[in-house]
């Protein structure tokens, strides 16, 4: 698309509104899938489409389209969805002129070397020739696993454009691998896996072979433990599903402004550990970006500092609605409306290795998979997950994994609870960035 065409639809917009915002979206995905050891699927994918807010009288008007031949259509749509849209108390960005830049390296964060995340991503035969490669390696350990793997090489491009002078520009190649393994054995199934994603490279493909590898060492035997209150280890991933994406809904702009996340009347107080913070660099990872999905530059942010609230994330028009600014955090799926979104959540580390961590357990549980995100009740900042795979720990050391546990607990007692956090943080689908944690009390139910 060019800049002519989003120029062309703000013309056409700027006679029946009093502003206007134009979104567009291009992408292409090369999905490469094999499936119980064999490959599946090889193709590309090409997307491309735009979404067109307005204010018309006051009001807010939204259409989208996938179809860029039919441009009077869009803005039509858009200015009819006005008549009945929501009250326009907020503004669409303005004076803003910037493509996107590379994502920074000088960071606290742990980044691969600048010459190592450079290169080309590989091209479709060598990635089939990686897959068969990490299959081969998994059945040297037990060839009765049946393996999935599947990469995809990503390429996508964002323009936005807005009549109050607003024009930016962003593009991003990134290159992901999933991979897991069943193991069937009687009535027992086991699934492990891991992944990585890398932009503008290679995903890390022998660190996903060797978690893997390793999560079938660990579960090698059985295990079980009592229901009860122990001592409980969230891995990075794991930490990542529960604890980081209950952290991302508490902290939205928007559940404040609805009175549904806890936190909303704790600014300035210290609420967790003073070893707990939390923070969010928007110029790091493979997600890093100068912008958002509404042309706000982005910018780093600590949310926890030393255990307290420091601040929450925010859209425009959540932002207009508490009287607060936008904090560049009004990100879209697809072509939808923006909404309030990180674009990572990072955890400072602590001082003690994983193994150190485990070392000093007596008895307790490692929560290594769960299943889905969880259940939480965010107006009690409560968790309650179902681990896809955990293991047991008796006098230091892994003994086996535990099959039919349940763990829950809330976030402020959990962090009341904090033994140490782990001092090897990683990127998780390059989203967020997380250490081990260690909870000396929580709530383990188990079933026989």
């Amino acid at each position: 698309m060019s800049d002519a065409l989003l120029e062309q639809i703000l013309k056409l917009a700027a006679p029946r509104t009093d502003a206007a915002e134009v979104y567009f979206v291009s992408s292409q995905d090369t999905p490469i899938e094999f499936e119980n050891n064999h490959l599946k699927s090889l193709q590309t994918k090409a997307t491309q489409g735009v979404a067109l807010r307005v204010i018309c009288n006051g009001r807010i008007g939204f259409a989208s389209s996938t179809d860029l031949t039919r441009l009077e259509d869009l803005v039509d749509a858009a200015v009819q969805t006005a008549q009945i849209g929501s009250a326009a108390d907020f503004e669409f960005a303005a004076n803003f002129r910037s493509p996107d830049s590379k994502p920074g390296t000088a960071s606290a964060l742990s980044q691969k070397p600048s010459d190592e995340r450079l290169d080309e991503p590989p091209d479709t035969a060598e990635l089939v020739q990686i897959g068969e490669y990490l299959i081969r390696r998994l059945h040297d350990y037990n060839a009765d696993i049946l393996v999935d793997l599947s990469f995809h090489a990503v390429s996508r491009t964002v323009r936005i454009a807005t009549s109050q002078d607003l024009y930016a520009e962003r593009s991003s190649q990134t290159t992901s691998a999933s991979l897991s393994g069943n193991l069937v054995r009687g009535e027992d199934f086991l699934q492990a896996g891991s992944y990585d994603v890398s932009r503008d490279g290679e995903p890390d493909y022998d660190l996903i072979l060797n978690q893997v590898l390793q999560k079938y060492r660990w579960a090698e035997q059985s295990a079980s433990i009592s229901s009860g209150s122990f001592p409980v280890l969230f891995l990075p991933r794991a930490a990542a599903s529960t604890l980081g994406s209950l952290f991302s809904s508490v902290l939205s702009g928007q559940a404040v402004v609805q009175k549904a996340s806890p936190l909303a009347d704790k600014l300035g107080k210290t609420l967790f550990d003073k070893r707990l913070t939390l923070f969010e660099d928007p110029h790091l990872g493979v997600n890093a970006c100068s912008f958002d999905d509404e042309g706000t530059p982005t910018s780093r942010k600590a949310y926890l500092e030393a255990g307290t609230l420091q601040g929450f994330y925010w859209d425009r028009r959540w932002a207009a609605r508490a009287g607060q600014t936008s904090t560049g955090n009004g990100f879209r799926g697809g072509l939808s409306k923006p909404n309030p979104s990180l674009v990572n959540i990072c955890m400072a580390p602590g001082q003690t290795s994983t193994a150190a961590l485990i070392a000093g357990m007596k008895e307790g549980i490692i929560v290594d998979q769960v299943l889905g995100a969880g259940q939480s009740n965010m107006l009690a900042g409560e968790f309650s997950v179902n681990l896809d795979l955990g293991y047991k720990v008796e006098d230091g050391k892994i003994v086996g994994r535990v099959k039919n546990t349940m763990v829950a607990g809330s976030i402020f007692e959990a962090f009341q609870q904090l033994v140490d956090l782990g001092d090897q943080p990683e990127w998780i689908g390059g989203r967020a960035y997380m250490p081990s944690l260690l909870f000396d009390q929580l709530g383990v139910a188990a079933r026989a």
